[in-house]
């Protein structure tokens, strides 16, 4: 099980959502790359990058801290929030990104992602399910539509896609615990390899997620369990 801890970028800082809210933010740390500097030192694998303003604005805004974070580190990164053309794909794979996560797009444009792997490769390429109550929610949460995240994972595997990236957005950031049933069930019905995100709250949760590796969950990302220091950093990895 690989754990990949979270930053999600706001205005240039280190923050933390409740359930998506913009209005509901922590700043952590004003400098993102230290945070991912501390990471890397504690032996993270990986790190999860999330654009928040640009999920939201709908292009990258962040770029210039993103940048700053992969500069200071050697560890890849994988990256989402805004992306959402091929030249922006292309823009931020130059930047030293390693994986890109299409959410809004991917659902607009579902042809998008066919040319994105057809170009860039099916390693480089992620699709970030964002539901609530099972139906898949784009543009930075705010709008949730009625189709259903199974059926939009699999209209992604036609694509191309062997990569579901799944947040359950009653879960994140309130350290309630993952929605163990929705990821084995996205896992299962879908046979892709599935990132589990949402909810992570003790070193206990991210147990439960490993006995849901046979089924294809083979990675975690982790976010404000770190922050508010549930889990213990320095034997996280």
């Amino acid at each position: 099980m690989e754990i990949i801890p979270a930053i999600d970028i706001k205005d240039g800082k280190c923050v933390r959502l409740l359930q998506g809210n913009y209005q509901a933010e922590t700043i952590y740390a004003e400098n993102p790359a230290e945070v991912a500097q501390k990471f890397q030192a504690a032996g993270a694998k990986r790190l999860h990058l999330v654009d928040l303003n640009g999920a939201l604005d709908g292009k990258l805004v962040n770029l210039a801290t993103i940048s700053r974070i992969i500069a200071s580190i050697q560890i890849p990164v994988q990256l989402g929030g805004g992306i959402r053309s091929l030249v922006t794909i292309e823009k931020v794979l130059e930047n030293g990104v390693e994986r890109i996560i299409l959410g809004t797009i991917a659902l607009r444009q579902p042809e998008l992602v066919g040319e994105a792997i057809q170009k860039f490769g099916t390693t480089k390429i992620i699709i970030g399910i964002d539901a609530r109550s099972h139906k898949v929610a784009i543009s930075g949460w705010k709008d949730v539509t009625e189709i259903d995240e199974i059926t939009f994972a699999l209209k992604m595997k036609e694509m191309g896609v062997q990569r579901i990236n799944y947040t359950d957005i009653s879960r994140d950031g309130m350290l309630t615990g993952p929605n163990l049933s929705a990821i084995k069930n996205m896992a299962i019905k879908t046979g892709l390899k599935i990132t589990a995100s949402g909810g992570v709250s003790s070193m206990k949760d991210i147990d439960a997620l490993k006995l849901l590796e046979p089924f294809g969950v083979d990675s975690v990302i982790v976010g404000k369990a770190i922050y508010e220091k549930k889990v213990d950093l320095e034997n996280l990895f």
